[in-house]
């Protein structure tokens, strides 16, 4: 579909501007109000979006989850090749979840229209949200790393139309009814997201009608134009140069102890950006891999225009290099269930790689995880139905050139997702949250401090499984920038009822008996400039609200405070002074040898 070119005034522009997003974010609002899935209506697992017949991203709702953003595209262009332009008709209605096309795991389910005015297709209405259970072993927030393939995971639904010309498939809605564990809120869910892909629709009719489709098609056009020239000037005022950086998480969940190993490349010529991931580790038998162009997306959205809207226009000054057979780029039936394990740690050491460039911007690594998923399923008794407790809980982001790093927040690719609350999840679930609160010392330290991690205690009050999310980064913990120090490293932790410690565990669909308590703990960020520059001050309320503990006071930033926590000034000056001599004598140590 051409987009005329049309003169447009500067109001017209600026309202279509506006409205776009707007009706995504309207979209998700209507979501959250009527869907079943507490992943969906408090977490926020999802997005919303119109796509052009080309594939182009037209708005994104604002928040839900930004790693969404690179794989809408992918779709549309999937669903015009096998339908063709002739092949949708007003009250189609698609839906698929294929990791050929979108490499993610089953339970990212997209519901999609096409949308026609005055008989012609000129866009998509779209929601990916995530569903509780899509079959399989996918209970909760996905199969994890060690299933073997697509098949294990649950249900692969490839371009099929539930809806046609307005009519139900019953045969396919039986299929998926019969398939999953918790129809009720699945099939609740794609309703609700249908019910925002038609709310959308109405809306761009009242747009066309008072606007005209030659007016619309020009400013989004224009809008993109706008937006790539933007991100260009972002790029051109950074030095020209190739950026390198590198990190890795622990293993894949599988092939334990073998390190996944992650290398970004970075060029800047003029004002064009290209992000090369082909260092990055292949394609691996656990499923931790992923199809997607996410992490150089995310993290170029980031250091380009973080807070504007999104569309195709953010992303038209960005080169991305992934061969075939990465582990960013896997082939299907490359098992990918644990998808997103991996990302926020590939956008992390893309921006890592700038900060040469960006020294004033660029902040120390941060958790680099999808955070702790809090997991836990089984049969109520009382009841006798399934229920399954989901939360996200957040961890430490880097210390910034400018003040320390948030707290308990989920990733960067994660945007607005949320935990669940507590109310919620006991009042819904047969758990007791026991406690949720900052771990002391998880932060890195620095001029300006990481952020800090969580702990969530939880205790099933009835048999039944915990999933826990495998990736871990004790190797490649969340880095410090400028002396900066690393974020501790998160985990699980359990203890059974006979058992008098907690200890470290991981795997999915772990069977525990009544009483069995669990910790979700999530990583530290890492600290930004030297912890000897700390104002002290700074240091001692931290210890005064249990952030960080005297000892780590002294150790990492030198400063003393006496029994009822006053600070003692001339200790610090005498003790910085003491761990600055010996930093010194140890660096020229290290350069004779």
């Amino acid at each position: 579909m051409k987009k005329p070119v049309k003169k447009l005034d500067a109001v017209t522009l600026e309202v279509i501007r506006n409205a776009l997003p707007a009706v995504a974010n309207e979209m998700a609002a209507d979501l959250q109000r009527t869907s079943y899935n507490m992943m969906i209506y408090e977490v926020r697992d999802f997005c919303t979006a119109l796509i052009d017949p080309n594939g182009e991203l037209i708005s994104q709702n604002v928040g839900g989850v930004s790693h969404f953003v690179a794989d809408l595209g992918v779709i549309i262009i999937d669903g015009m090749r096998r339908y063709g332009p002739k092949g949708f008709k007003p009250g189609d209605v698609l839906i698929t979840n294929h990791q050929a096309v979108a490499g993610q795991h089953l339970n990212n389910v997209v519901i999609y229209m096409p949308y026609f005015y005055k008989g012609e297709l000129l866009m998509f209405t779209m929601v990916r949200a995530h569903w509780i259970d899509i079959g399989g072993t996918s209970t909760g927030f996905g199969a994890g790393p060690q299933v073997a393939d697509p098949w294990f995971e649950g249900l692969q639904l490839d371009q099929l139309k539930i809806y046609e010309a307005g009519e139900l498939n019953e045969t396919l809605y039986r299929v998926i009814k019969d398939n999953i564990r918790f129809p009720e809120s699945s099939l609740g869910d794609m309703k609700s997201q249908m019910a925002a892909c038609r709310l959308a629709a109405r809306r761009m009719d009242e747009l066309f009608d008072k606007y005209g489709r030659d007016t619309i098609l020009s400013a989004v056009n224009t809008i993109f134009g706008e937006t790539e020239r933007k991100c260009r000037n972002v790029v051109q005022a950074l030095p020209d140069g190739i950026y390198e950086a590198s990190a890795s998480i622990d293993d894949d969940g599988v092939r334990k102890g073998e390190p996944v190993p992650i290398h970004v490349k970075v060029t800047i010529k003029g004002s064009g950006m290209t992000i090369d991931l082909s260092g990055c580790s292949l394609e691996r038998k656990a499923g931790i891999n992923s199809r997607t162009l996410a992490g150089a997306r995310v993290a170029y959205k980031a250091l380009t225009g973080p807070l504007d809207p999104v569309n195709e226009g953010s992303f038209r000054a960005l080169d991305v290099i992934i061969p075939e057979g990465n582990i960013m780029m896997a082939r299907f039936p490359a098992p990918m269930a644990g998808w997103s394990a991996i990302v926020p740690t590939v956008v992390d050491t893309i921006v890592a790689a700038l900060a040469k460039a960006m020294p004033d911007r660029v902040p120390a690594g941060h958790h680099g995880l999808l955070g702790g998923a809090v997991v836990f399923f089984g049969l109520h008794p009382k009841t006798n139905k399934r229920f399954v407790v989901q939360s996200l809980e957040g961890g430490g982001w880097g210390g910034r050139p400018y003040e320390d790093g948030e707290s308990g927040t989920v990733s960067v690719c994660q945007g607005d997702v949320r935990n669940g609350s507590i109310e919620g999840i006991e009042l819904k679930c047969p758990v007791l949250v026991e406690s949720r609160g900052f771990r002391q010392d998880s932060c890195g330290a620095g001029k300006y401090r990481g952020g800090l991690g969580i702990d969530m205690q939880v205790r099933n009050l009835v048999e039944g499984h915990w999933n826990f999310e495998q990736t871990r980064r004790t190797i490649c913990p969340p880095w410090g920038l400028w002396d900066g120090t690393p974020g501790e490293s998160g985990g699980y932790l359990l203890k059974l009822p006979n058992e008098s410690e907690f200890r470290l565990t991981g795997g999915n669909r772990l069977p525990v008996p009544v009483g069995a308590q669990a910790i979700v703990r999530t990583g530290g960020g890492g600290g930004w400039g030297n912890p000897l520059e700390r104002e002290p001050e700074r240091v001692r309320h931290d210890v005064r609200e249990e952030l960080i503990s005297r000892e780590a006071a002294e150790r990492l930033y030198g400063v003393v405070l006496d029994a009822d926590l006053t600070l003692n000034a001339a200790a610090t000056t005498r003790l910085r002074e003491d761990i600055q001599s010996k930093r010194k004598a140890g660096h020229n140590e290290s350069k004779d040898h």
